[in-house]
């Protein structure tokens, strides 16, 4: 009697152990040999959904600031000694001892000042002025020169107005850039650039006849420049203060 009920309590717990299984494998599913394939397509289309969530709606992708980048940066610029920072400053003028040692007195009252930052901007810079002034943009150039300097160009334009003309400029590209001088007075630090351009120009009067250029031709242009900031000011943004021409 015994023997019979411990076969059938034997029985019951078989039949509800494979019920079990059953469910399992129809909730679980089961493994087919492909499943690292597709987890690499998971992983490749999850990727490209983030890519196209992170695109502009023209398509470009979107690089947003790396301020990780940004704050090591700023580490590795406090932690730099100054006589570390003196000396890349001496090696960056090149023998330029005026150049040395208006760097190396900027580099020191502005900890985030680099001159190769400084260079990208400026090359920028003088192509947004040169191409602002030959539109006659005066809210661009208001954003980037000094009260002083924005006064010039301002009488050249309205001169320009009054006579009716307009210029037409391609602006091919800047074959060189370098620094002459650099200088820290009263908290306003000042540095001075040479600048060798290629541009085509030529301005046309009311009836839209060259009066002056070549819009075919193309000339070297030599600017030098003088770009200055406040180094305790909260913006980095350095303004034109100075121009003359080339000797």
């Amino acid at each position: 009697m015994d023997g019979g009920q411990n076969n059938l309590m034997t029985l019951i717990f078989l039949v509800a152990a494979v019920l079990i299984f059953l469910k399992l494998r129809s909730v679980l599913g089961r493994r087919t040999g492909d499943e690292p394939a597709r987890f690499e397509r998971y992983r490749a289309e999850r990727a490209a959904a983030e890519a196209q969530a992170a695109a502009k709606p023209d398509g470009k992708v979107v690089t947003l600031p790396r301020r990780d980048r940004d704050a090591a940066t700023d580490v590795a610029a406090t932690r730099e000694s100054d006589q570390d920072r003196m000396q890349r400053m001496t090696q960056i003028a090149a023998g330029n001892s005026g150049l040395a040692r208006g760097l190396i007195d900027i580099a020191l009252a502005d900890r985030k000042f680099e001159p190769a930052e400084f260079m990208r901007g400026a090359k920028a810079a003088y192509e947004s002025i040169v191409m602002a002034f030959a539109e006659g943009n005066r809210s661009l150039l208001r954003d980037l020169l000094s009260p002083e300097v924005y006064d010039g160009f301002a009488t050249a334009l309205d001169q320009r107005g009054a006579r009716k003309e307009t210029v037409e400029q391609s602006f091919i590209g800047i074959k060189s850039a370098e620094m002459l001088d650099a200088e820290l007075s009263g908290g306003t630090a000042q540095i001075t650039l040479t600048f060798v351009s290629e541009l085509s120009s030529a301005t046309r009067n009311m009836a839209q006849e060259i009066v002056a250029g070549d819009p075919k031709r193309i000339k070297e242009v030599t600017d030098i420049w003088t770009f200055a900031r406040d180094v305790n000011a909260a913006t980095p943004n350095w303004r034109l203060v100075a121009t003359r021409a080339a000797t």
